[in-house]
């Protein structure tokens, strides 16, 4: 059998066992490894990096390392994934302290009587908060409680961003813990179907 031919053959024994075993790619990345075993893939096929996995050349690998490369790509993405995600989580948490440090400090002003005049760093707060009074100097009491209605709606838009934020990250755990056990028991069932191999040829 040509070489070319051994190549196509293992590629698409892979392909089939991914698909079969149910390993975690997502379907772009299932559909670009289709395409390429379309294409004639060689043995110098590339497993295409899409959907966040970065390529993954299985030239000259056998099936169960191309397999297991395949596995761990796609948990180390999931776990990148995921870190992104805290990080973004994070961000809008300290944005949203900061809009109700903000919005304390606005609603302290009906304290005292209008017009009420606003301190430097509160006008920077605002300014930052994108409130539409916040070049004014003073503000009348209808415009402190337009203000007031504008960051209270920045609030509960970030906070309603931030519960999509973490059912996102939620998804992305599970996703990643999958990950890590699927390659976890491919690892055991490889080195279980090895040690029964080499028990049979003794």
């Amino acid at each position: 059998m040509k070489r070319t031919t051994i190549g196509t053959t293992t590629l698409g024994l892979l392909v089939g066992v991914v698909a079969g075993a149910g390993i975690m790619l997502n379907d772009t990345a299932h559909d670009s490894v289709k395409q390429a075993i379309g294409q004639g893939a060689t043995n110098n096929a590339v497993v295409a990096g899409v959907g966040g996995i970065t390529p993954v050349n299985v030239s000259n690998m056998d099936l169960e390392t191309a397999m297991q490369a395949v596995q761990a790509n796609r948990a180390a993405a999931l776990e990148n994934q995921l870190k992104d995600q805290m990080d973004s989580i994070k961000k809008r948490n300290e944005d949203i302290a900061g809009l109700n440090d903000t919005l304390a400090k606005v609603m302290a002003l009906q304290s005292g009587n209008a017009p009420y005049t606003l301190a430097a760093d509160l006008k920077t707060k605002l300014q930052q908060a994108g409130a539409s009074n916040a070049s004014k100097a003073t503000l009348t009491a209808d415009e402190l409680k337009t203000t007031i209605t504008e960051i209270k709606g920045k609030i509960d838009s970030l906070n309603n961003t931030q519960q999509m934020d973490m059912l996102r990250m939620q998804s992305l755990t599970n996703k990643r813990n999958e990950a890590f056990e699927t390659m976890t028991n491919f690892i055991e069932k490889m080195k279980a179907n090895r040690d029964k191999a080499i028990g049979t040829m003794r």
